[in-house]
C-alpha cells in the first residue's frame, strides 16, 4: 500500500550550533558532557587533514572507537575530509589488526599505547610487511620508550621507514591538537599546535604565561575549543577562562612545558601529580623506568592517601613470567627504581597483578587501582583521606 509521507521541513544549522555532545572525564576526572559545534568538528578535522597530507591515496586504520573523539574526530572525520579511507575495526584484537594491515595495506595507523604495545608483541604482526605505513601516532596517554622502540624495530624490520609519533588533545576540543612533525622528531615532545590552534604554558593557578623550559599548566586557544560542558556552567567559567589577551583558553588540567622553539611536552595530568613528602611524583616517569626492567610486561603507578607522606607511591606490575612475583622480585623492581629516580619518585611497595585494568578505549585505568586501593584501606581502617 502506498503511504503518503509529508514533506520534511528543512532544518537550519549554522556553523556555530552545537553539533556532538560527546562524554569524557574532562579536566577533572568526572564525567561530563562536552558540546561540540559543526565548525570544532571542521577545523579539527581540515587540520588533521592538512597535518597529515592526507589524500584519496590514503587509509586510516580506525581502530578506535567513533563514540570517542580520537576515533570519531582524526580516524572518520578527519580522514574523510582529505579525501582518504576509513577501515574501521569494530573490535580490536592484534591478531585482527595484523590480518587487515596484511590485506588493505592502510598508510596510517593511529592508537593508544597500549594499542602498540599489543602489537609489538603479537607474532603475526611482527611477520606483516609493513612498508605500506606512511605514519603511525599513539596519543591519550603517555607513550612508554620501551613501546616506541619495540614498535620502531618491528617496523624497521617488515620494511617500513616511519617512526612510532606522540601527538596530545583532549575531547574539550575534539581531540589531538598537537602532533610531532613527521620530519622533526624530537625526544619526549607532543609536537606542535595544529594550524590554526594556539597553545601556551601558564604558571599553575594564574593566567600567566611561562617562560620557555618552565613547567606549568597547558592552555589552548582556536577553532576546535569547545562550546562548554552541558548544563555545568560553573565548570565551564573554569576551563574556558579569559586571558588579559582578550582571547577564551581552555585550561586543560594538564602540566608541560614549551621549548625555545615551540615543541612541546606533555608530564603529567594534573589530577594525576602525585605529592610525596612535599615533592611532584610523575608516574609515566616511573612506569617507564619499572618497563625497563627485562622482567616487567607492564607497570601502572598511583598515589596511596598516607598520613606521613600525604601519599605514597605504590606500583602495579605485571610480570613476563607471573611465577617471578614475590618478595625477592619487589625488592629487585625498587632497588631498580632507585638506580635511575630521586627517593621520593620510587615506589615503596609493588602489588603483582597478571592484568592491568583498561577503559574502553584502551588506556591503563589507574583510577579503578586508586579506587581500589582506597577500598582496602577504608576496610582496614588505615584511610588517611578522611
Amino acid at each position: 500500500m502506498k503511504v503518503h509521507h509529508p514533506k520534511a521541513a528543512n532544518a537550519r544549522m549554522d556553523t556555530d550550533e552545537m553539533a556532538v555532545i560527546l562524554y569524557s572525564g574532562g579536566t577533572t576526572g568526572i564525567p561530563k558532557g562536552i558540546m561540540l559545534s559543526n565548525m570544532n568538528f571542521i577545523s579539527e578535522g581540515m587540520q588533521v587533514s592538512v597535518i597529515g597530507g592526507l589524500s584519496e591515496k590514503d587509509t586510516i586504520l580506525a581502530i578506535l572507537p567513533i563514540f570517542h573523539g580520537f576515533g570519531l574526530g582524526v580516524c572518520v572525520n578527519a580522514c574523510f575530509m582529505g579525501g582518504a579511507r576509513s577501515l574501521l575495526v569494530p573490535q580490536f584484537t592484534p591478531d585482527t589488526v595484523a590480518k587487515i594491515i596484511r590485506k588493505r595495506r592502510p598508510t596510517f595507523v593511529i592508537g593508544v599505547p597500549t594499542l602498540f604495545d599489543a602489537l609489538g608483541r603479537n607474532r603475526h604482526f611482527q611477520k606483516t610487511d609493513l612498508r605500506c605505513l606512511r605514519a603511525t601516532f599513539s596519543g591519550a596517554d603517555s607513550l612508554p620508550r620501551t613501546v616506541k622502540e619495540r614498535f620502531e624495530k618491528i617496523v624497521k624490520q617488515q620494511g617500513g621507514t616511519c617512526q612510532l609519533l606522540e601527538g596530545y588533545g583532549l575531547t574539550e576540543a575534539v581531540t589531538a591538537i598537537m602532533v610531532t612533525p613527521l620530519d622533526q622528531y624530537r625526544e619526549g615532545s607532543i609536537g606542535v599546535p595544529f594550524p590554526d590552534m594556539l597553545a601556551k604554558i601558564v604558571r599553575a593557578g594564574t593566567l600567566e604565561e611561562a617562560a620557555a623550559g618552565e613547567e606549568g599548566e597547558i592552555c589552548l586557544h582556536g577553532p576546535a575549543v569547545m562550546l562548554g560542558y552541558l548544563d555545568n556552567p560553573e565548570e565551564t567559567a573554569e576551563t574556558l577562562r579569559k586571558h588579559p589577551d582578550g582571547r577564551i583558553w581552555l585550561h586543560t588540567g594538564d602540566i608541560g612545558t614549551m621549548d625555545e622553539d615551540g615543541f612541546f611536552y606533555f608530564k603529567v595530568r594534573q589530577k594525576r601529580m602525585i605529592k610525596s613528602s612535599g615533592m611532584n611524583v610523575y608516574p609515566a616517569q616511573v612506569e617507564d623506568i619499572l618497563c625497563l626492567h627485562p622482567e616487567v610486561e607492564g607497570a601502572c603507578i598511583i598515589g596511596v592517601p598516607d598520613e606521613s607522606q600525604v601519599q605514597r607511591v605504590k606500583g602495579f606490575v605485571v610480570l613476563k613470567d607471573p611465577g617471578k612475583a614475590g618478595p625477592e622480585m619487589e625488592n629487585a623492581l625498587i632497588d631498580h627504581c632507585r638506580e635511575h629516580l630521586i627517593k621520593w619518585s620510587c615506589p615503596r611497595e609493588i602489588e603483582f597483578r597478571k592484568t592491568l585494568p583498561k577503559t574502553i578505549v584502551g588506556k591503563i585505568a589507574y583510577k579503578v587501582l586508586e579506587e581500589e586501593e582506597i577500598a582496602n584501606l577504608k576496610g582496614s581502617g588505615k584511610y588517611a583521606g578522611e
